[in-house]
């Protein structure tokens, strides 16, 4: 793909480690600068999200498995490029390509690394007339990197501010730092678990599948014994980069630590301070002067209202920035297809680990 010059429309497709919802998100990209023109999200069918869940650890039939979730991501990824399509009054032939992320169902850094992310680009690059830009990870991994995360090098692009001390902290199933100097990129890793361990242990009492406003978590106390035990986890002290993901921290990690005796909201506020202490002991030697965040756990007032005390500093989500929280990742793949669409590298060394920058992703066309 040669570089092309003036503005252009593209789609960023993103699923997490959550496996709550499709995000799907049209953006116009002019001089690099990202502009939010639309935005659309639907539920994963709970049946698909069992499925996905079952994936992420190992298992019997994976294979067969992997192939049927993968076409079935493909037709769900289709139809919500539709619907945000139709809400925006836009033909697909006006998108340059989209940007699809794929459902992450296992991540191994290291060496031999691999990370494997589902979704048939065949069927969704089909089912829409628009080329696709997909697997993303795999080639920063191939020269030394981590492969995750890839998002610090579009947070650089549409929040480093000169004179501006920042991390930008973006809090899905799993949470990520990016270390902003003004417009310098000085790091970026995986913090620790987001919201997934919360998620598991809400639903696991029947009260709902994620705990609004963190509402729950702020009726417990936290429990100083779990608590260290959970920060004891040896990922909390490797130092950059790293990255993590279910395959580390789960229900079973969870369990296994528990103790014999805690009440069920002790437990969730003591989740809740382990996703905002590992954020706050990670962020101890870069100092910020302020704090933004995204992802759903931009929600949970509890978690930040931690994070403000831990920090000592301001703590806004992205909107005050100019994008709302719950749409940056899916306008920092539509961002990476626009890299990749463009000969751009799309990894950052400084974060991953990767010998060097890399143009990043494949190409699938309609």
């Amino acid at each position: 793909m040669s570089s092309k010059t003036g503005p252009s429309l593209f789609i960023g497709l993103m699923t997490g480690t959550s496996v709550d919802g499709i995000d799907a998100a049209l953006v116009r990209i002019d001089d690099n600068r990202v502009t939010l023109l639309g935005s659309h999200s639907e539920p994963i069918p709970d049946p698909v999200r069992a499925d996905i869940l079952a994936l992420c650890q190992p298992g019997n039939g994976e294979i067969d498995l992997c192939g049927s979730v993968s076409q079935t991501l493909g037709c769900l990824y289709a139809n919500a490029c539709h619907a945000l399509l139709l809400t925006c009054g836009i033909a697909a032939s006006a998108i340059r390509a989209i940007g699809c992320h794929g459902q992450t169902v296992r991540h191994r850094p290291g060496t031999q690394g691999f990370s494997l992310q589902l979704v048939c680009a065949d069927t969704l690059a089909v089912k829409t007339g628009i080329p696709v830009v997909h697997n993303f990870r795999n080639k920063d991994m191939v020269l030394g990197g981590q492969g995750a995360p890839l998002v610090p090098p579009f947070h650089r692009q549409q929040f480093g501010r000169s004179g501006e001390r920042l991390a930008v902290i973006n809090i899905g199933g799993m949470a990520n730092a990016s270390l902003l100097e003004g417009r310098t990129l000085l790091g970026g890793f995986d913090t620790g678990p987001g919201n997934v361990l919360m998620d598991d242990w809400i639903a696991r009492q029947g009260l709902g599948p994620f705990d609004r406003n963190g509402d729950w978590a702020a009726s417990g106390r936290v429990d100083p014994g779990l608590l260290s035990t959970l920060l004891s986890d040896p990922y909390f002290s490797l130092p950059p980069p790293k990255s993590t993901g279910r395959e580390h921290f789960n229900a079973q990690w969870l369990t296994s630590r528990l103790p014999a005796q805690t009440r069920p909201a002790d437990i969730q506020a003591t989740l809740a301070e382990l996703t905002a202490r590992s954020i706050a002991d990670a962020l101890a030697a870069f100092r910020p002067d302020a704090l933004l965040i995204c992802g759903g756990g931009a929600h949970n007032d509890y978690v930040l209202q931690r994070l403000h005390a831990l920090t000592d500093v301001a703590v806004n989500t992205t909107e005050k920035a100019g994008l709302h929280p719950d749409w940056v990742e899916a306008a920092a793949f539509a961002w990476l297809a626009w890299a990749r669409w463009n000969e751009k590298p799309g990894n950052a060394p400084v974060v991953t680990g990767a010998s060097r920058e890399a143009i990043l992703g494949q190409v699938t066309l309609p």
